[in-house]
């Protein structure tokens, strides 16, 4: 599958010109906006040589979407008691922040009032629009039309629950959200980032959901950021993350895509600070046409880190996959133990994976292994079941489940394999996953658990 040919018709000059005008930007953030556009015209899909011929964005055709769009709000149901609600839809940003977390001095900013008014958020624009990586990075920071700065204090006396939502209602919508996340000294703070989509009522037109996060961890604080990917199959979605770790800082990337037409995915982790520890977990649910390409990127800076990487992809029908994985550990990086693991299940002849995991090891006293494979299912695996009693398309099921059950088993979240069942089982089935007065279908409530890093992962223990 070719990689489609990006064309700057896509967004105009003037509808960005006019987004920034309805939101009262900032004239650095106005000129950032007006600088990433020029990078979204000059710059590849992909920029690096090696890995244009594993994109699959064949087919993408966002002619016309209008970032400016307004409606009215999509119903919901009221606040979970306790958790920070931040829901995004045609009509802008509904909050719900409960008052003991304000009392306890979370603080949570918002577009307009953040890029209209605070000239260090302009700055910070503007010096991600220099440096852009590639064409859709450069889109989604010019289209930018939601915003938050959350900052959860040091020594934060109860853990912070957030619950980000998407629900993109809207033929030719265009939602871009970027996040900007403090996690105080020794705080504790669970995100969910949730994208969902009303079915449409006319014709099937591409939409775009983009996603930027800067996260920064302090000092001995614990994150979990999960991400459930749940959007019909007309969405084109970029997911941007980019963390870093203070001293014996622990965090948490786990992405869960079950939906989407064609969707890609950048983590990029330093761990600047001595005994930090990174976990980034990735699983994907193909089918149909679905397309999607992952990059993960692990920095070990400092001494005593560890990083875990594990991405796994079923792939059906026609879906495609690429995971590319790497892992680099500067050169006193002592006693780094990094582990980097990237397996794709074929469960049809069409489907198709690619992996790619590179380790860079500028130092000596560290330990870091990697693994990979892309197969069909084994069919000794199907055969045994079927000794005991089940059918071919059971035995495959059930084999499947097991093996994505596997990223969610490693969350540091209390039952993640049971909140993930109904979406995979709905996608295994062939039922739409939408949003609707009648179907609310966020993620239940989830608290983080696992305090201490298991034995196995100490750097005096054999790497496993």
């Amino acid at each position: 599958m070719a990689v489609a040919s990006l064309t700057p018709e896509w967004i105009s000059e003037e509808t960005v010109r006019a987004l920034s005008a309805s939101l009262g930007d900032s004239s650095k953030v106005s000129g950032a906006r007006r600088q990433a556009l020029e990078k979204f015209r000059e710059l590849p899909l992909e920029p690096n040589p090696l890995y244009r011929k594993y994109g699959y964005f064949a087919g993408v055709d966002l002619t016309g979407i209008d970032p400016t769009m307004k409606a009215g709000p999509v119903p919901a149901p009221d606040p979970s008691e306790g958790a920070l609600r931040i829901l995004h839809d045609a009509s802008g940003t509904r909050v719900s922040l409960p008052e003991p977390l304000r009392r306890a001095g979370v603080r949570l900013e918002t577009l307009p009032e953040l890029w209209g008014t605070d000239e260090g958020a302009g700055e910070s624009m503007a010096r991600e629009a220099t440096a852009l990586p590639d064409r859709l990075s450069a889109l989604s920071l010019a289209i930018v039309n939601r915003a938050y700065r959350l900052a959860v204090p040091d020594d934060c006396p109860v853990p912070v629950r957030v619950r980000d939502i998407t629900v993109l209602s809207q033929p030719r919508e265009a939602i871009s959200v970027h996040r900007t996340i403090d996690a105080g000294k020794r705080s504790h703070l669970l995100v969910s980032e949730e994208l969902f989509s009303v079915l449409p009522k006319e014709a099937a037109r591409q939409r775009l959901f983009a996603s930027t996060t800067e996260l920064s961890v302090s000092e001995e604080a614990r994150v979990g950021y999960l991400s459930l990917h749940a959007p019909d199959f007309n969405v084109v979605s970029s997911y941007n993350r980019h963390a870093t770790l203070g001293r014996a800082a622990r965090l948490a990337w786990v992405w869960a895509g079950v939906g989407g037409f064609r969707t890609r995915v950048r983590n990029r982790s330093f761990l600047p600070g001595n005994a930090s520890v990174i976990d980034d977990l990735q699983s994907f649910y193909g089918t149909g046409d679905q397309a999607y390409d992952s990059a993960v990127e692990i920095h070990h800076i400092g001494t005593d880190t560890r990083g875990n990487s594990i991405t796994r992809g079923l792939f059906r029908d026609q879906s495609r996959g690429m995971s590319r994985g790497l892992v680099r550990i500067e050169k006193d990086a002592r006693k780094t133990l990094s582990y980097l693991s990237e397996h794709a299940m074929l469960l049809s002849r069409g489907a198709r994976s690619d992996s790619v995991p590179v380790l860079e090891i500028l130092c000596r006293d560290v330990k870091a292994t990697h693994s990979s494979s892309v197969a069909p299912v084994d069919p000794e695996k199907v055969f045994y079941l079927e000794s005991r009693g089940f059918r071919e398309q059971e035995a495959v099921r059930m084999i499947g489940e097991g093996f994505l059950g596997h990223v969610y088993d490693r969350a540091p979240i209390a039952g993640l394999r049971e909140m993930m069942y109904p979406f995979i089982t709905a996608r295994w089935d062939g039922r739409p996953i939408a949003w609707s007065p009648e179907a609310y279908p966020m993620l239940p409530e989830m608290e983080l658990t696992g305090d201490e890093s298991a034995a196995e992962w100490r750097f005096d223990a054999k790497l496993r």
